[in-house]
């Protein structure tokens, strides 16, 4: 639900059926599938997206992420499989459906004829809210992303971090029940993401579903309640993010950074000590529940420049699932 301090709207879950354990799904897809032409970009994917938590999908370049948020928000026809959004089939219900999205789209669609004020109003024109009504979502809207004194502004006087933001605004102009938001944070600066994540987080607590894609990691664990890792169209995992580092990798790495001469020989002792590892040009990584009987087993190792040890992150997780090569 929307607090009193921000009265955008009230989250509505009429349409939805419970599931046993009362977890409520706003978006369900069965073998779901989209082709262009003799690629597949999403081949046979099952998931389901609870009302009222963050889902991300995470994936390399080309992993069939955007493609799949694209089924969902109507701007894809979906080729095969079923999918039900807030309950209505995509393919029969999809301006149902429409009125009850807020789409935060990948790429930046804010008009720059239009000032700050002037992109929201027109934009509640497609969804016939009355002007003055409009006004009044707006100003609350540009009040919650801090743009407020901001709304005579040109569009292209505002920085990539107020343009994010107004997008943010404008995706709730409509009261959604769900908010799909295609790589929110892309290129901002660490202050601009951080409020982004803030402003998600906000809405994520007052009962609106979200959705999103990230490339992120750090932000997919600040902001998801579960993951989605794809690959080549496939999902290959789906769980929380502290569930899939537990399931995938130790607590700990060491980051071995190396001197040219050597690296074999290192490799061959870990292999001998039985110790997971992967070796990257000059880094090797090790993976291990004990890090300090790794380190004092190498503290004598001239070939090691640095040492460094930290906890497993999400992202070993999505390397470790979908491999360090370059994608373009």
């Amino acid at each position: 639900m929307w607090n009193s301090a921000l009265t955008l709207g009230v989250t509505s879950h009429e349409n939805l059926q419970t599931h046993p354990g009362g977890r409520v799904p706003a978006i369900q897809a069965r073998q779901l599938t989209k082709r262009f032409g003799d690629l597949t970009a999403v081949d046979g994917i099952d998931f389901t997206i609870y009302a009222g938590e963050c889902f991300g999908f995470l994936g390399p370049n080309g992993a069939g992420k955007t493609s799949t948020m694209r089924m969902i928000y109507g701007f894809s026809p979906v080729t095969g499989g079923e999918l039900r959004v807030l309950g209505f089939d995509v393919r029969r219900d999809l301006r149902e459906i429409k009125y009850r999205l807020g789409v935060i789209a990948q790429e930046d669609n804010l008009d720059p004829d239009l000032k700050v004020l002037q992109n929201l109003l027109v934009y509640a024109r497609f969804f016939d809210i009355p002007r003055r009504e409009a006004l009044n979502r707006a100003e609350e809207a540009l009040g919650f992303v801090q743009l407020w004194d901001r709304r005579n502004e040109s569009i292209r006087n505002l920085s990539g971090g107020m343009r994010r933001r107004l997008s943010v605004a404008r995706a709730l102009i409509n009261r959604p029940e769900l908010l799909i938001a295609d790589e929110p944070t892309t290129g901002l600066d660490p202050q601009a993401r951080h409020l982004v994540w803030q402003k998600l987080r906000t809405l994520r607590s007052q009962g609106v579903t979200l959705l999103l894609t990230t490339h992120y990691m750090d932000e997919a664990a600040h902001l998801c309640d579960r993951v989605a890792v794809m690959d080549e169209g496939k999902i290959l995992d789906i769980g929380s993010p502290q569930d899939l580092i537990h399931k995938y990798v130790p607590s700990q790495v060491l980051e071995l950074q190396l001197s040219s001469a050597g690296s074999e020989t290192l490799k061959n002792l870990l292999t001998g000590e039985g110790w997971a590892y992967e070796a990257v040009a000059d880094v090797i990584y090790v993976y291990t529940e004990d890090p300090s009987t790794v380190q004092r087993k190498l503290e004598d190792r001239q070939d090691i420049v640095r040492t460094v040890r930290r906890s497993s992150t999400l992202e070993d997780v999505f390397l470790k699932l979908t491999g360090r090569a370059l994608r373009e």
